[in-house]
């Protein structure tokens, strides 16, 4: 199929991480994967929930919203409930960044990422784990500079992206036009060493094979590799220090 701006079955959208989006921010980061854009911030609190108090362990959690006007119709804003699709987001982002981070050597603080898409074109959710990586190394950074830690508390990168399937065509970053005709869809969390955080795959259309799981996996880590190239750029500058 011809895809949107005359991509490849297996290229990533154009992406672009901005540090420091807001200047209040210990970690704030901008992610823009083609006309997916969203805001990520990083806000630090020295307190732990309270199966963590005495541990010596940190946590890291998120939230993650969907701003009114982000997609082509008004979305009303979720005041007093979150729906079941947005609380397991939150869960995703989650998940996949404590695994990005030894949460032992952080002190028995909180990092909360805040996930908030202002413009929505498919894939947002993957995109929020890419940014939110960032965000939570440079707020890292920014404490170890403060002398609140010693080092960064880094396991691995980690990154995530879309695949799917139209037509029995294998695709790399679903946009919204792509996700919403996906005979199969699938977004893939994974360290930058090729382990796997997480796969949530669905046969839309129809089921898919073993072999076709396998392909959309692999797919998924040709993207990923070039997303944690894209986070280690977007870090160059704080890396070298």
């Amino acid at each position: 199929m011809e895809r949107a701006g005359g991509r490849k079955p297996d290229e990533l959208r154009p992406v672009r991480i901005t540090l420091d989006f807001l200047n209040r921010v210990p970690g704030s980061v901008l992610i823009e994967q083609g006309n997916t854009k969203v805001l990520v911030n990083a806000t630090i609190e020295d307190t732990v929930p309270s199966f963590l108090r005495g541990s010596g362990s940190g946590w890291i959690t998120a939230e993650y919203s969907m701003l009114p006007r982000s997609s082509d119709t008004r979305i009303p804003r979720e005041r007093k409930h979150i729906s079941g699709r947005t609380f397991e987001i939150q869960r995703l982002i989650g998940r996949s960044i404590r695994q990005a981070f030894d949460l032992k050597r952080m002190g028995e603080r909180t990092i909360i990422i805040d996930c908030d898409v202002l413009q929505a074109d498919g894939g947002t959710r993957t995109a929020s784990i890419t940014g939110a990586f960032v965000s939570v190394y440079h707020a890292f950074r920014r404490m170890m500079v403060l002398g609140d830690i010693e080092g960064i508390p880094l396991r691995s990168f980690v990154a995530a992206v879309s695949v799917g399937i139209i037509n029995n065509e294998f695709l790399l970053d679903l946009d919204y036009q792509e996700d919403s005709q996906a005979d199969v869809d699938m977004n893939v969390v994974m360290t930058e060493d090729g382990r796997l955080i997480e796969i949530q795959g669905t046969g839309e259309g129809r089921s898919f094979t073993r072999e076709e799981m396998d392909r959309l996996v692999d797919l998924a880590w040709h993207g990923i590799k070039q997303l944690i190239e894209i986070q280690r750029d977007a870090l160059s500058t704080l890396l070298a220090g």
